[in-house]
């Protein structure tokens, strides 16, 4: 958890920035999304500048998935999966993207 400092200042802490790997003086993005504020650290996790293969995304997608369905258990809820959504995943990476 961080605190707002009298000058508008905000400490980034430690875990945070060793996973990102963020060091001083490095420029982080602030993009507001409703009621939240995201926090991307410049050059480093930029999608737009992103390339990576349908595979590599496939795979995040699919760690995603699971740690949403973790969460889900952990809290009660009931995991079920949709028996025909109308699409499948490996189409959600070929829209307008080169492969």
């Amino acid at each position: 958890m961080s605190k707002v400092t009298s000058k508008l200042q905000l400490t980034v802490p430690k875990a945070i920035a060793d996973q990102y790997g963020i060091r001083p003086g490095d420029e982080l993005q602030w993009i507001t999304a409703g009621e939240a504020i995201h926090v991307i650290p410049l050059g480093k996790n930029n999608l737009a500048e992103q390339t990576r293969t349908v595979r590599e995304r496939l795979e995040l997608f699919d760690r995603a998935t699971l740690r949403q369905r973790r969460r889900q258990r952990k809290a009660g809820k009931a995991v079920s999966r949709p028996t025909t959504r109308g699409w499948k995943r490996e189409e959600l990476y070929g829209r307008g993207l080169p492969d």
